[in-house]
């Protein structure tokens, strides 16, 4: 039986280049980063050459940069601290936006008794620009706007320079969820001036457990683990160093080859629709995910035209892996809140499924998917 991975947006096999560089570091760099000895001054040197690294991939200073355990802490570290230290009252997101963003502001609500606001979406899930516009022009709070940069459902890109002058505009901060978009999206910071980004390696061939913040420069930050004086004292814990190095390795080797990697999976994706089109009538794509221009290259959101509740399963038994959403609610029952959030009643009682590819799928797979979906959906 072949064994076919069609869900990258979940996560990502680990780059070899990236394993030799962990496995290396783990071998000859054992010294804790805080230590004043030797061992410990070549630790330190491998974080920090890795944070200059990444910043000027990101085009931003090393400092504002902070390694964290992944994505979900990163965006709790920026969330917390623009209500903790910046003064921010009001939070205004989306309701397409992932879970470490959602349930993040619903306890900060709970907790400082902030205000939330949702902005409008239109039926593909792209955010009503007049109508955040509107939200901002409401002074009497000081305002954070959440957007992520792409969703990691439907693919949608935000269309972020409109959001960073409508933010600036109105004097509000912007944080991006840059998670399903680095590697997948240019991001230059001097350029496209967000105010707070969250990033995790295992998106783009790097290991799991480690990801970064970006603070602009100027912001206080305050740890949410307390403990020790790592990270500037914005975190505490003995850096993952190992972890470090190798998210920096998938990093560079993404930004490096990113046109050919974005052409080759967008074939890859084109390719795909052209089969689902051919072989299934009545078929549809959620958001702009069947749009080259306004969604990442590695993800396609597809519905049938009815339920059918045991494809998923149906697919991994022949070896096939996809998602019928974010693999962080896998465990829901109550289907993804994107897609609820965005299809009719009827349309939502559909089977979607999330199909997402990298560097490492190939045409002959999708045409095994495409054959094995003939049997199953009758």
């Amino acid at each position: 039986m072949q064994k076919i991975y069609f869900d990258n947006a979940a996560t990502t096999a680990i780059d070899k280049d990236v394993i030799s560089i962990i496995t290396n570091t783990m071998e000859s760099t054992y010294g804790n980063p805080s230590s004043t000895h030797q061992f410990g001054r070549s630790a330190r040197a491998m974080v920090e050459q890795s944070r200059k690294k990444i910043a000027k991939i990101l085009n931003c200073s090393a400092t504002e940069i902070v390694f964290t355990a992944g994505g979900s802490e990163a965006d709790n570290l920026i969330l917390f601290n623009s209500v903790k230290n910046l003064g921010v009252n009001r939070i205004i997101t989306s309701k397409i936006a992932h879970h470490a963003i959602l349930h993040t502001i619903h306890v900060l609500k709970n907790d400082f008794d902030i205000k939330v606001d949702f902005v409008d979406l239109n039926v593909n899930g792209d955010v009503d620009l007049k109508h955040l516009d509107t939200l901002l022009e409401d002074q009497t709070y000081k305002s954070l706007v959440s957007l992520m940069l792409v969703n990691n459902e439907i693919g949608n890109i935000l269309d972020v320079d409109s959001i960073i002058e409508i933010c600036q505009r109105n004097d509000a901060l912007f944080h991006s969820d840059t998670v399903q978009g680095i590697a997948h999206v240019p991001i230059d910071l001097q350029k496209t001036p967000i105010d707070f980004i969250a990033a995790s390696a295992h998106k783009f061939h790097g290991p799991k457990g480690v990801g970064f913040a970006v603070f602009k420069k100027g912001f206080g930050i305050s740890p949410l683990l307390h403990g020790g004086d790592q990270e500037r004292g914005a975190r505490a814990g003995t850096e993952n160093i190992h972890s470090i190095t190798g998210m920096e390795k998938a990093l560079s080797i993404a930004i490096e080859h990113f046109e050919e990697h974005k052409n080759y999976i967008n074939n890859l994706k084109q390719y795909f629709m052209e089969q689902l089109k051919a072989s299934f009538s009545n078929i549809s794509f959620n958001g702009n995910s069947n749009d080259l221009e306004k969604s990442a290259f590695h993800i396609l959101n597809v519905r049938f035209n009815k339920d059918y509740p045991m494809l998923l399963f149906s697919l991994d038994l022949k070896g096939i892996a996809a998602s019928g959403g974010s693999a962080c609610q896998s465990g829901s029952n109550q289907g993804s809140h994107v897609l609820n959030s965005i299809l009719s009643e009827e349309d939502s009682q559909k089977t979607s499924v999330r199909f997402s590819f990298s560097k490492y799928n190939t045409k002959d797979e999708i045409d095994y998917v495409i054959k094995v979906l003939k049997e199953i959906i009758v």
